[in-house]
């Protein structure tokens, strides 16, 4: 449950960011500080725009790994990993929305510029996030201290 409702808060927070950066960086970038600046692009391939043009396999391999991540959500063993699956799952959910209902030709709305990483959006940052903190959950709850603790 705690999964699903993270996945859908991700969901609308990606989708309306994205809508606010179709509607006002079409035509120019915003500067923030640093090199953080707000710039429209699009991505048809996968994360690094790693298979670009390669939309109709990408699909099918985002639908799988959707359908992969709502399966591993309903066995989920404490609240962090929840929310860590709830990341993921709304991160996967937001992006395969861009490519499926928005009218960019199967590419995903980028925005968050940096000069020292690739151009991305709320999703994106939602999956790195969910997959360290799922990383951290499950190293910590098999660590042998955490064992031995359960053991006794």
């Amino acid at each position: 449950m705690l999964a699903g409702l993270v996945a859908a808060v991700v969901v609308v927070a990606d989708q309306v960011t994205k809508s606010l950066a179709v509607a006002h960086l079409r035509h120019h970038e915003v500067h923030l500080i640093g090199p953080l600046a707000f710039r429209l692009e699009y991505n048809s391939g996968a994360a690094f725009s790693i298979g670009t043009g390669l939309t109709g396999p990408i699909i099918v391999v985002a639908v799988v790994l959707v359908a992969a991540v709502v399966w591993f959500a309903r066995r989920v063993p404490t609240t962090p990993a929840a929310v860590a699956v709830g990341l993921v799952l709304g991160g996967a959910v937001g992006n395969l929305a861009d490519r499926l209902f928005r009218s960019n030709h199967g590419a995903v709305i980028d925005f968050i510029y940096t000069r020292y990483w690739p151009t991305f959006n709320v999703a994106d940052a939602s999956i790195v996030c969910g997959c360290i903190l799922l990383a951290w959950t499950l190293l910590r709850s098999s660590s042998p201290s955490r064992r031995q603790a359960g053991e006794e």
